[in-house]
């Protein structure tokens, strides 16, 4: 798996400055997208993580030229999304929600006419094809009908033909939809496996915590279309700090405790009955010193909890709500409604 294509990029791969897509609908301006400024290194594995309908799909539509910005500017590969479309879409590779493949087709033949599709010579669209059908696990279901296909085989095959032309740039949205818990794990497994081995960058787009958190070197926070937080998973979370929970004998220790706890630098502390909340940057290393502290001044903790923080937690200190619950609410209307209108759109 060499030959990369090569493009006049020097510098981030991906690079955006002020994109932005408004929409209409029902005489109304939507902003699923606003003045979004990014770049990319060669080699990144990036997340978007946010709730349905906050501008992810969005925002890789634009940046695969399936739709075009309203106002503001991508690169892709050192190729601009407007001006160099096709140069654009020799570079990367695209999988998008929906499935890749024709119903009615044998994943092989799929496979095939994807490559020979990109220039390649019947000898090399066979072997290209078969070397994906073994890298994903799918060699022995290659002569079946599409439809016939499991959901995590049919989303594997959708990431092999995103594969087919073998590009440095990999776009996938919403990989693991769908998948049940065995395969999105299989998923996770190969995209790591193509951004450590062969040098992919890869952009997805999830709302699943988990999977931001697993996959990515670097996690980009989208809501209401902005970009709300870019960093490693680890220093999002050790920025907001772990949860200390400390539980006193009555409500005045707790008071009593609070006031001490609130000497912890970046310390937020909230107490309810005999509970005291303390959530600190470094505050799994601060609660022994802590625990002693009080209970030299006669206030003892009774029960202590330090749990780590969540991709959860910290969306909900950017945003003022939970994800998990952001996305079970909002099965989103938004989202299907914007899918569509979307497409429609590209089409």
């Amino acid at each position: 798996m060499s030959n990369h294509h090569t493009s006049p990029a020097t510098g981030p791969v991906i690079r955006t400055v002020g994109l932005t897509r408004h929409y209409t609908r029902n005489k109304q301006t939507i902003e699923a997208v606003r003045g979004l400024d990014l770049e990319i290194a060669p080699g990144e594995l990036v997340a978007f993580l946010g709730p349905n309908g906050a501008g992810k799909s969005t925002t890789l539509r634009m940046l695969t030229t399936l739709i075009a910005p309203t106002s503001g500017t991508a690169e892709v590969a050192g190729f601009d999304v407007t001006k160099d479309r096709a140069a654009v879409r020799r570079s990367i590779g695209y999988v998008g929600q929906g499935n890749a493949a024709g119903h009615q087709y044998r994943g092989r033949d799929e496979l095939l006419s994807q490559a020979r599709a990109h220039g390649l010579s019947r000898r090399d669209a066979r072997a290209r094809t078969e070397e994906l059908l073994e890298a994903f696990d799918l060699t022995e279901h290659a002569d079946r009908p599409v439809s016939r296909l499991s959901g995590g085989q049919r989303r594997r095959l959708d990431v092999a033909i995103g594969l087919v032309q073998e590009p440095t740039i990999l776009f996938l949205d919403e990989p693991s939809t769908g998948l049940d818990p065995q395969n999105r794990v299989n998923l996770q497994e190969q995209v790591r496996r193509l951004n450590a081995d062969l040098g992919t960058t890869i952009v997805l787009t999830t709302h699943y915590l988990e999977e931001a958190d697993a996959l990515a070197g670097r996690v980009i926070v989208i809501d209401h279309g902005r970009m709300i937080a870019d960093d490693t998973a680890a220093a999002l979370k050790s920025a907001l700090g772990d949860l200390v929970s400390l539980e006193l004998a009555s409500p005045d220790d707790a008071l009593a405790a609070a006031r001490r706890a609130d000497r912890l630098p970046g310390a937020q502390v909230s107490v309810t009955g005999t509970r005291v909340d303390l959530r600190a940057p470094f505050g799994r290393d601060a609660a022994p010193g802590l625990v002693a502290d009080l209970a030299t001044a006669g206030t003892p903790v009774t029960r202590m909890e330090v749990v780590g923080p969540t991709l959860d937690d910290v969306f909900l200190n950017l945003t003022g709500r939970s994800l998990r619950e952001t996305n079970q609410t909002d099965q989103s209307d938004q989202t299907d409604q914007t899918g569509n209108e979307l497409e429609g759109e590209a089409a």
